[in-house]
C-alpha cells in the first residue's frame, strides 16, 4: 500500500514537471517561434496556450507592437555646406518574426544603426532651407531608406520617421535672425508704400469732387479748425484764405499796366506790395481828388 502511494505522487510530480516543460502562454500581442533541435519550425504560435515537446522544443516570444527609438543627434553637414545636429524618432513593428528571429541578430540595436546612417545621408542630400521648410519631404525620404534594407530581409515595417530637432550653429542663428529681420522690414515698407499710393489716390479724387463745388473748400477749412480747436491748443494758426489769394492774383496785371512810376519802398512781400498798389490805383481815380 505505501509503495502504490509512493508511485503515485512519484507519476503525479512527473506529469506535472512534463506539463511545466510543454506548456508556454503567448500574448494576444505577441508570437511564438518554436525552435526544435535548433531549427525553426514553419507554424507560428498563435496567442493563447501552446504545447511544445519537452527538451527538444524552445519557444521565443516576439513582439508585435508598434515599438518607439529615438536617434540620438547626429553630425551632418547639408548640401550647401552647413554644419547641422540632428535627432529623429522611428516608430516600427515586426510583421514576420520568423525574419525578425533567423535573419538578424538584435533587430532593435540594428533598426538604431541603419536610422542613424540614413539620418546622416538624407541630410547631406538636402539644403538647409529644405531641412528646415519641407519636413515632409525629408520624414518621407528617411522612411524610404530606412525602410529599404529592414522589410524584406529582417521582416520589419518602418511605419513612420520624422525629424525632432535641427539644431544650428549660433553664427547661422544670427545670420537667419538678420533676414527674417530684414525681410519682415521689407514688407512693412512695401506695405507702407502702398497705403500711401491708396491714399494719394482716393485724397486726388476727393480733390476733383471739391473743386467741382467752390464751398466745399471752405467747408473743410472750418471742419479743419474745429479738429485742431478740439485738442486743447493754446495757439490756434488760421489759414489765409484762399479766395483773396486768388483776388490779388487777378489785380497784379492791371497794376503793372498802369505804367505810373512809384518811389522806392521796402520790401513788403508780394501780397502786402500788391495790396499798396492796388490802393495807389484807387488814389488815381478821378473821384478820388474831388473830396
Amino acid at each position: 500500500m505505501g509503495a502504490a502511494v509512493v508511485g503515485l505522487v512519484i507519476v503525479v510530480v512527473v506529469v506535472v514537471l512534463v506539463l511545466s516543460l510543454s506548456v508556454r502562454l503567448v500574448q494576444q500581442y505577441q508570437r511564438g517561434i518554436v525552435f526544435r533541435f535548433g531549427r525553426v519550425l514553419e507554424r507560428v504560435r498563435q496567442p493563447g496556450l501552446q504545447l511544445i515537446v519537452p527538451v527538444a522544443d524552445r519557444m521565443v516570444r516576439v513582439s508585435m507592437q508598434t515599438t518607439v527609438i529615438g536617434v540620438p543627434p547626429q553630425g551632418a553637414i547639408t548640401r550647401d555646406n552647413v554644419t547641422l545636429t540632428v535627432d529623429a524618432v522611428v516608430y516600427y513593428r515586426v510583421v514576420d518574426p520568423v525574419k525578425a528571429l533567423v535573419n538578424v541578430h538584435d533587430y532593435p540595436s540594428a533598426v538604431l544603426q541603419v536610422a542613424q546612417t540614413a539620418l546622416r545621408s538624407v541630410i547631406g542630400r538636402a539644403d538647409l532651407d529644405t531641412v528646415l521648410g519641407d519636413r515632409e519631404r525629408v520624414n518621407a525620404e528617411l522612411k524610404s531608406v530606412i525602410d529599404a534594407p529592414t522589410e524584406k530581409p529582417w521582416g520589419l515595417l518602418i511605419e513612420r520617421v520624422e525629424v525632432k530637432d535641427v539644431s544650428l550653429p549660433e553664427g547661422m542663428k544670427r545670420s537667419m535672425s538678420r533676414q527674417a529681420e530684414a525681410e519682415r522690414e521689407r514688407r512693412a515698407r512695401v506695405i507702407a508704400a502702398d497705403g500711401e499710393f491708396q491714399a494719394s489716390r482716393r485724397l486726388a479724387d476727393a480733390s476733383r469732387a471739391m473743386e467741382a463745388t467752390p464751398g466745399a473748400y471752405q467747408l473743410r477749412l472750418l471742419q479743419t479748425v474745429v479738429d485742431v480747436a478740439a485738442e486743447k491748443n493754446s495757439t490756434l494758426v488760421m489759414p489765409f484764405p484762399v479766395e483773396l489769394l486768388r483776388f490779388f492774383d487777378q489785380l497784379a496785371p492791371h497794376t503793372a499796366g498802369s505804367g505810373r512810376p512809384t518811389a522806392a519802398a521796402p520790401d513788403l512781400g508780394p501780397v502786402t506790395e500788391q495790396v499798396a498798389t492796388a490802393a495807389e490805383q484807387g488814389d488815381d481815380r478821378p473821384g478820388a481828388s474831388g473830396r
